[in-house]
């Protein structure tokens, strides 16, 4: 009988259309595939639509806010039947920038300097007095944005004290904390690992180049100024670095099933660590299924992500009882 798994897409998000499109396209492969799928929306009719359906495998592809923080996670554990993707407490950790930076660099991996600041913060103390405060001590340029979230909504390159004003309203439209971060100017590498029978393992890292040096929101859904190199224009030993250190981030934030972890590389040949991914985009321009298809086929993927977490139900489904945070460091803070 084939396995029923319901697919989790869409959201009260501001990366609802990336997550449709991601969840339709996983939906499609298994549907394919022979498995028997269901697509659901993140409403009140959820947990309804999970008692019916009774799906052996649930596979959340809700991108940016409860999809990625650990929210979504905590419900699906709650109900106690295995899901593709981390667990609720790694998936929080992982997604909240400042924290993970904060993680990987006591690890010893690079990360470029940063500051966040709440919103609330601007509020009582007042906006012009924080500006002040961070133009006196900012050494530009620098990136501004959301701490959470993805698809680079809110993110901003700012240049000089002049620009930083806006920038922030930008990245506070999409959270209520914000992060200004060193900008390292290299080149763009995305690297995928997947995490199942046979532990974490590296997909080619994927180079991303766009015409205006920016890959924002609309390079990576909207436009046609993208251009993808799978693997990156790399030599074999630095494209290892590459892999050795994306495994390595996944590692260390406890992280399950499969991850992407994205890097800037500077003309010195260093690896900067940016963001960790919980909750890959799936779409036709997404990262992972470019590195996927290079290295075999995403299609076949998909189904021994299914197939593997479904053997795994019994064990998957204690360990998401316990906490699995015993390792995080309370004290970690933020390195400049």
């Amino acid at each position: 009988m084939a396995l029923k798994v319901l697919i989790i897409a869409g959201g009260l998000t501001h990366e609802r259309d990336v997550s449709v499109r991601s969840g339709r396209r996983v939906a499609n492969i298994l549907t394919q595939a022979g498995y028997t799928v269901h697509v659901a929306d993140v409403d009140h009719q959820l947990t309804s639509v999970i008692d019916e359906f009774a799906p052996d495998v649930i596979w959340p592809v809700v991108h940016g806010s409860i999809g990625e923080d650990g929210s979504l996670q905590t419900l699906l554990e709650a109900i106690g039947i295995p899901f593709v993707g981390s667990s609720s407490v790694q998936a929080m950790l992982a997604s909240n920038k400042p924290t993970a930076k904060s993680l990987l660099g006591s690890a010893g991996l690079v990360t470029p300097g940063w500051v966040s600041l709440p919103q609330i913060l601007f509020r009582q103390i007042g906006a012009s007095q924080v500006l002040d405060a961070i133009e006196s001590q900012t050494q530009f340029p620098v990136i501004i944005k959301p701490t959470d979230g993805g698809s680079a909504l809110g993110l901003s390159a700012v240049h000089d004290p002049g620009e930083l004003r806006s920038a922030m309203v930008d990245a506070f439209a999409y959270g209520e904390h914000i992060m200004v971060e060193e900008l390292i100017k290299g080149r763009d590498i995305a690297v995928s690992v997947v995490d199942l029978e046979n532990g974490p393992v590296a997909l080619p890292p994927v180079e991303i180049s766009t015409d205006g040096g920016r890959y924002d929101y609309a390079a990576r859904y909207t436009t046609d100024e993208t251009e993808y190199f799978v693997p990156a224009r790399f030599t074999e030993e630095q494209l290892d670095v590459l892999r050795q250190a994306a495994v390595e981030a996944h590692t260390i934030l406890g992280l399950r099933d499969l991850s992407r972890i994205d890097f800037v590389v500077d003309d010195e040949g260093t690896c900067w660590f940016i963001d960790a991914n919980v909750t890959p985009g799936m779409t036709d321009t997404s990262l992972l299924p470019q590195a996927a298809d290079a290295d075999g086929s995403f299609a076949e993927l998909c189904t021994r992500i299914v197939e593997f977490v479904a053997a795994d139900r019994h064990v998957r489904i204690i360990e998401d009882k316990v906490d699995p945070s015993a390792s995080y460091d309370d004290e970690a803070g933020q390195t400049e």
